[in-house]
This record gives C-alpha cells, sequence and structure tokens, in this order.
C-alpha cells in the first residue's frame, strides 16, 4: 500500500511544513505516505483555466501507480473521520496505491477531476491552499490513529 499526497506549490510558510512533518513522522511505515510537491505554473501571459491546465497535466502525471485517484474539490463529498478511518483500512487491506490531488490556487483542472475516481471536499469553508494539505496529512494521521484504538481521536 502507499499513499502519495500530490500537491501543487513547493514554497508554504514554515508552519505548515512543521504541521506536515509532525504528522507525517508519527504514520507507520506500513502506509508508505509520500508527499509529491510539484511546481507552481509561472502566471506570466496565462489565464486561471491555462495554468489549472498545465498543472492538471503535472497531477494526472504524477498519479502514475496508482489505482486509485482521489481529487480534493469544494464540490467533492464531505467525509467524516471514520469514514475516512474506514476508508483507510480498505485501502490496507486492498492493498491500494492512493493518489490524493490537491491543485494550485485556481484548483483542479476538469481534467484532474474527470481523472479522478473520487473527489472528496475537505469543508464547506474556503481553506487556505496550504492549510488543505496540512489538514489531510493530519486527518491520515488521525484515521490511522482511530483505527489504531490511539487515544488521539476523541468524540
Amino acid at each position: 500500500m502507499k499513499i502519495n499526497l500530490i500537491v501543487i506549490g513547493k514554497k508554504m510558510p514554515d508552519w505548515i511544513q512543521t504541521g506536515i512533518y509532525h504528522y507525517q513522522k508519527q504514520l507507520p511505515a506500513s502506509l508508505n505516505f509520500n508527499l509529491t510537491t510539484l511546481e507552481t505554473q509561472k502566471r506570466k501571459g496565462k489565464n486561471s483555466e491555462q495554468i489549472k491546465k498545465l498543472e492538471g497535466e503535472l497531477l494526472i502525471k504524477a498519479t502514475k501507480g496508482s489505482n486509485l485517484i482521489i481529487a480534493f474539490d469544494e464540490h467533492g463529498k464531505q467525509y467524516n473521520t471514520k469514514s475516512m478511518a474506514h476508508s483507510l483500512s480498505n485501502w490496507q487491506k486492498n492493498g491500494d496505491n492512493i493518489a490524493l490531488l490537491i491543485g494550485g490556487a485556481d484548483g483542479l483542472s476538469q481534467s484532474s477531476k474527470n481523472t479522478a475516481h473520487q473527489l472528496w471536499s475537505l469543508s464547506n469553508l474556503t481553506l487556505p491552499h496550504a492549510f488543505a494539505r496540512l489538514l489531510v496529512v493530519e486527518q491520515i494521521y488521525r484515521a490511522h490513529s482511530l483505527l489504531a484504538n490511539h487515544p488521539y481521536h476523541r468524540e
């Protein structure tokens, strides 16, 4: 099993990097978690749709070897932590290689959404791009801790 969080944008605030590292180092090696950061496309001479298209091509290319692609999009389905833990359990049982996609500041291209097997929403709120990746890593850790009966998750 592998979980590959694929994101657009390499420059993140230090507190985001620190938070991601904090949760990432607590994940078990069996999850084979990886964070793949791809370059933000240069805006000069391009509109939002062109940027999303170029970034979408990079995201799709980075999903090679994944048998389940989940894209995070504001119009996707919302899950709670227990549902995410259930998904994580199924991925582990099936030995799935998961690609989780977070687009750039302009969002995901339509081709990225069409390539994804599932669209998930993190919140009805609009979240800062950098915060979304931290939230995903924390929720993977939280789902794992729930499955492991670790006291991190409380109801």
